[in-house]
């Protein structure tokens, strides 16, 4: 069923160009100022001229610079919805800069903005979550997202949160989980991310898939993948419509099986002719990962033998316009004729 879009509508005596902004170095050192301000009206605006300002780097740089970011901490938890909306707004728009991820990460944003995953109005939370996202792109601050203990509750949120809030912990988990995932596995990541791979959105299985993907490739994700039965869901998704989907699938299914548990699991699901048809598809972008994925299952006598059936198909992409292609192709058909 389809969601209504997060809105970012604000009262409309948030009128921003009514705010006293100065020109040239006084701008912000007074805006800071009026971040502190006791009076609700002028915080607001201030808020607004600020995310104004903040698209333009050098700002970024000087806000920094002027402390803003303990003002901005401050008002997070405040009481009125629009000063957290414009405040959260702000730090994701910062986000977006290298020297606003930087100064973020330093001032200790991540931890700050903890409190606002419950926050009672969706664009706070859709705010704080974008923020994450941009962050976590870091390896500092996927390391700020796990030492402020945030996996658990990302994933818990992902059964909950809006379809739009749910893309962005997605992004987040698979930047994280390139550092650790323990503490994913331990929280029931793998069931959810499960769950997510039958999704009504493609953007949501996709991103369950390249999140899975990420799992993995740790050594202990690969063991939980086949615990918890994942490779059949991820050979389901091969027939996707979705190119996208297909690929992130293709891809996710060849770290999982390469455990001898992870293979048996694929053949069991009847992997070799959806990963075959992608093969045959000039067009598809999954090729590379379905080609590496029947070359792993090609170290089973039973996939090696369906697989000599349709040696031709492999043949074919050694005139693949892609080198990669072409050497996972040779490989393949290695593989495959190799006799015990």
């Amino acid at each position: 069923m389809a969601q209504p879009r997060i809105s970012a509508y604000l009262p409309p005596e948030i009128d921003p160009t009514k705010a006293a902004l100065a020109f040239g170095r006084r701008a912000l050192p007074k805006l800071n100022e009026e971040l502190q301000s006791p009076e609700l009206l002028t915080q607001q605006r201030a808020l607004m001229a600020l995310c104004d300002l903040v698209h333009d780097p050098e700002k970024v740089y000087q806000a920094i610079a002027l402390g803003f970011l303990d003002s901005l901490k401050t008002l997070l938890v405040h009481q009125d919805q629009t000063v957290r909306q414009k405040t959260t707004e702000v730090l994701s728009i910062m986000a977006l800069h290298s020297i606003g991820r930087e100064g973020l990460i330093r001032s200790g944003v991540i931890s700050a903005l903890t409190g606002l995953l419950d926050d009672p109005v969706d664009i706070c939370r859709k705010n704080t979550h974008q923020t994450f996202n941009m962050l976590a792109k870091l390896p500092e601050g996927a390391g700020g997202v796990l030492r402020a203990g945030l996996i658990p509750p990302l994933v818990l949120k992902l059964k909950t949160e809006l379809d739009e809030i749910q893309e962005l912990i997605l992004d987040t988990l698979s930047s994280c989980l390139r550092v650790e995932v323990s503490e994913a596995l331990a929280a029931g990541a793998i069931p959810v991310l499960k769950e997510k791979l039958s999704h009504p959105s493609t953007a949501i299985r996709s991103k369950a898939a390249w999140v899975l993907l990420e799992i993995s490739s740790h050594a202990e994700g690969k063991i939980a993948a086949c615990e918890e039965e994942v490779v059949p869901a991820l050979v389901s998704l091969l027939g996707d419509t979705q190119p996208e989907v297909q690929v992130n699938s293709a891809g996710a299914l060849m770290f999982a099986i390469v455990t001898p548990q992870g293979r048996s699991s694929a053949m069991g699901a009847e992997a070799i002719p959806p990963l075959l048809s992608l093969v045959a598809e000039e067009t598809s972008k999954a090729r590379l990962n379905a080609i590496k994925t029947l070359t792993l299952l090609a170290e089973l006598p039973a996939g090696r033998g369906a697989l000599l059936e349709h040696r031709d198909t492999l043949q074919r992409c050694l005139d693949d316009p892609s080198e990669a292609v072409q050497r996972a192709a040779e490989i393949a058909i290695t593989v495959i004729d190799w006799k015990p």
